[in-house]
């Protein structure tokens, strides 16, 4: 029933098919009204299933937005299957398995349709419906907005998805719609989904926000174009492109985005024009997979707000860019693994707070005409098959203009380095690479650096006002041999030329001074230190007086037991060596887990005396060092770092506590794990003169050995210190007190018994530190006690009462 009237109108011209007058009911208007006639519906509400399956033309009367309401129970509210024109209608859907809207096999005209439902799609399209759309809203947080399917299509103008429960637009089985200047915002799916063989979408002049899922997510071979649109504040990705999808961008907007602005997987392509890529969480453009490939042209890509690559290329993909600028992120391009390219055109990198260009894993780039400036590092090519080029490309205010390391060996033509702050070019850990033409003026620090005896060629390179000198060869490598140097010149007024150790190339014929042929030896930077004298060994004190000092450590029962293992089974091992027996290996290197405070560095201490008792170690000193002293802030520093704290350990032990600091949870770009990789090497090389404990959080450390299994193999055993009960922080207090001439008084002990019972237990808590603290805190406010005594006496000075405890956290 229809609380209103539909006023049918003939627009023919024949008296005998005459129609028009009012009906009480849409079905039986429609069912009056044949192709041309305009019916003109009434404010009400119609409780109907609406089927429109002639070419008529069906109004809401003019009136107050909404008035006229289709609301039917169930079923399809709106079920167009003509080519109608329905114009003025508030829809309302209560069935969640089908569509408010149906348009099927047809091309009608639906105008400022308010669709508020809660249906499986607010409006649906599909087999040969080509509908056009103009100025419609649509309101559905149970289903999609708009889907279309099954080969539909269409056009939709000025349309508006405010809310749906899943994917703003859907288009799959081959849908192929048009949306012009539509706006789609608060989707519980991604805003725009285009998937499947032959389906597509264009989108011009678009809005996707507010998303709770990607902007817009292409996939299963599906593809998109989209010009003029701008996506941003989605909880997901910017763009997601997956399993051969094709996208084009054009000058369009991916911005403020928590994820990946763009991210392409397996084999997918896009075409990015014009468009900018700003304020992304992860990467702006995240690249994947062999055959997936980026070409972006004139783009802007710029202010990552993580600590991520602004442009990553892996597992094979490539990445074109062309005319593009890249500035304020973290890092600007990374490519990596075998198999992945990147291709950068006259483009610009600035600003870019740690690696311009970081290529590794054997991957590949091509920089033609680039600009870097204001970068941390501008190129590093990091290991073995990682290379490319760098063609007249110019790099400006870097801490190091290109850095060559691990075998890595790319060709670098006539490329400028200006104003660098520790080096034009630096090559060392088994670096190659060829540098032609290129220039450094201005570092303050060198201008080549080639270390560790890389063979690397120069060929006419020339410096010029370097602070350190234009040229530094470091030592040649254990053949003999280093780096190979060509008609370089710099503006030094001593002569230069290639390392001493270095098979000198012929001088060419037209050589003037100050060009580099045969070479003296290198450089010393710094005069020679007189050798020190040997440090003398400390005493050593017997086997068993060290382990009747563990004994007498408070607690650390189960650690007593695994280090008197330890130490009976390298004592035995001992014995049958001297009595021609074989021997097994023992691993001495432990890790140790645990809380703060729980005596893990005394422990280690003890360790290596008891060590140095049996003739295992030569002295059995402690060095005790952290990740701040064994991580440099520049390239190589962090190696020498490391070499040097273990040269200090030798004979002794070496304790790393928080170890777990070198290893960070993204450490894709941090020196630790080259401290790391130092320190597996020094272990190997050098069993036998260095016992090494790692130490830290239970937790934290797992993770560690578990991330860095080359470590997790070096150590024999683990040892968890376990957190002290009560009774032990008790005993902690009583030893500190009979050390420093204290005593408890009547109920103290019981008082302390009670407040580390209820001391909180946080990651604050010290253990042994804590029950030192306390012990201080009360020595503190005993003496405030006792200062107001005129005449204190024995007893005053040395009792310690209930009320001296401190106030429980």
């Amino acid at each position: 029933m229809a609380q209103g009237t539909v006023q049918v109108t003939h627009t023919g011209t024949s008296r005998w098919r005459r129609r028009t007058g009012e009906y009480t009911s849409l079905t039986a208007a429609l069912e009056a009204a044949a192709d041309g006639d305009i019916l003109t519906v009434a404010p009400g509400t119609y409780r109907e299933n609406l089927v429109v399956d002639r070419a008529v033309t069906l109004l809401g009367q003019e009136g107050a937005a909404g008035s006229v309401r289709i609301a039917p129970p169930e079923g399809v509210p709106l079920a167009v299957r003509a080519s109608a024109q329905v114009q003025g209608l508030h829809i309302e859907g209560q069935d969640a398995a089908v569509p408010a809207v149906l348009v099927e096999d047809c091309t009608p005209e639906l105008t400022g349709l308010r669709i508020v439902t809660r249906s499986a799609a607010g409006i649906e399209v599909r087999g040969g419906g080509r509908p056009t759309v103009r100025a419609c809203t649509v309101d559905n947080p149970a289903g999609v907005g708009i889907a279309v399917v099954d080969g539909g299509g269409g056009i939709f103008e000025e349309c508006e998805v405010i809310a749906a429960g899943q994917s703003g637009v859907a288009v799959r089985g081959g849908g192929r719609p048009r949306m012009d200047r539509c706006r789609v915002h608060h989707a519980a799916g991604a805003g725009l989904s285009v998937t499947g063989d032959h389906s597509s979408l264009e989108a011009l002049g678009c809005e996707i926000y507010e998303i709770n899922g990607s902007g817009v997510q292409i996939a299963s071979r599906a593809a998109a174009v989209l010009t003029d649109c701008a996506v941003h504040r989605v909880t997901g990705n910017g763009v997601t492109l997956d399993t051969d999808a094709v996208l084009t961008l054009a000058d369009c907007r991916v911005h403020d985005v928590p994820e990946n602005a763009v991210d392409l997987r397996s084999r997918s392509v896009l075409t990015l024009t014009r468009s900018e890529v700003a304020r992304f969480g992860r990467n702006g453009l995240s690249v994947w997979d062999p055959g997936t490939r980026v070409d972006a042209h004139r783009c802007e890509i710029h202010d990552g707000t993580g600590d991520y690559p602004a442009v990553w290329v892996s597992d094979g993909a490539t990445a074109v860019l062309e005319g593009c600028r890249v500035h304020d992120v973290p890092d600007a391009l990374c490519v990596l693994d075998r198999g992945s390219r990147a291709d950068v055109v006259d483009s610009d990198l600035s600003q870019v707070r740690n690696i311009a260009v970081s290529v590794s894993g054997g991957a590949t780039a091509e920089l033609d005409d680039c600009r870097i400036s204001g970068a941390g590092r501008g190129a590093w090519f990091r290991d073995h098959g990682s290379g490319g080029t760098l063609a007249n490309c110019t790099i400006d205010a870097a801490q190091t203009g290109v850095i060559v390391t691990k075998g890595a060996d790319p060709l670098i033509e006539r490329t400028t380095v200006t104003s660098p702050t520790e080096a034009g070019f630096y090559v060392s850990a088994g670096g190659r690479g060829t540098f032609q033409g290129c220039r450094v003026t201005g570092s303050e620090g060198y201008g080549f650096h080639i270390i560790d005896g890389c063979r690397s060629t120069l060929r006419k390179c020339r410096t010029e006002r370097c602070a350190r000198g234009g040229f530094e060869f470091a030592q040649a490598g254990a053949d003999g041999e280093g780096a190979v140097v060509e008609e370089c010149s710099s503006d030094e007024s001593t002569q230069l030329g290639s390392p001493a150790a270095a098979t000198a190339p012929p001088a060419p014929a037209t050589q003037t001074a100050g060009l580099l042929g045969g070479v003296p030896s290198p450089r010393s930077t710094t005069p020679a230190a007189p050798e020190a004298a040997p440090e003398p060994a400390p005493e050593t004190r017997p086997a068993d007086t060290v382990l009747a000092d563990l004994d007498a450590l408070v607690g650390l029962a189960s650690v007593k037991r695994e280090v008197r293992a330890l130490t009976d089974m390298i004592e035995v091992g001992r014995r049958r060596q001297e009595a021609g027996l074989k021997a097994a290996s023992v691993r001495r290197h432990l890790v140790f887990t645990g809380s703060p405070g729980t005596g893990k560095t005394t422990v280690a201490r003890l360790y290596g005396e008891i060590l140095a008792a049996l003739g295992v170690l030569d002295r059995g000193h402690l060095v005790e060092v952290s990740r701040v002293d064994l991580v440099g802030e520049h390239i190589g520093s962090t190696a020498i770092r490391t070499q040097e704290a273990f040269d200090r350990a030798r004979g002794g032990v070496l304790f790393i506590d928080e170890a777990y600091a070198l290893s960070p949870e993204d450490s894709g770009r941090d020196f630790g794990r080259e401290a790391i990789d130092t320190l597996v090497k020094l272990m190997e090389d050098h069993r036998e003169a260095v016992v090494v404990i790692v130490a830290g959080y239970t937790t934290e450390m797992e993770r560690f050995l578990s991330v860095n299994p080359g470590v997790a193999s070096r150590f024999s055993r683990t040892i968890t210190f376990s957190d002290y009960d009560p009774d032990e922080l008790l005993r902690i207090v009583e030893q500190q007190a009979d050390e420093h001439e204290y005593r408890l008084g009547p109920g103290t002990g019981e008082a302390l018994h009670k407040y580390f019972t209820a001391l909180p237990k946080g990651p604050a808590f010290g253990n042994g530190r804590t029950a030192r603290q306390t012990f201080e805190a009360m020595v503190e406010r005993h003496a405030g006690r006792v200062a107001q005594l005129s005449a204190p006496g024995t007893e005053e000075l040395t009792l310690l009462y209930p009320e001296d405890l401190p106030a429980l956290p």
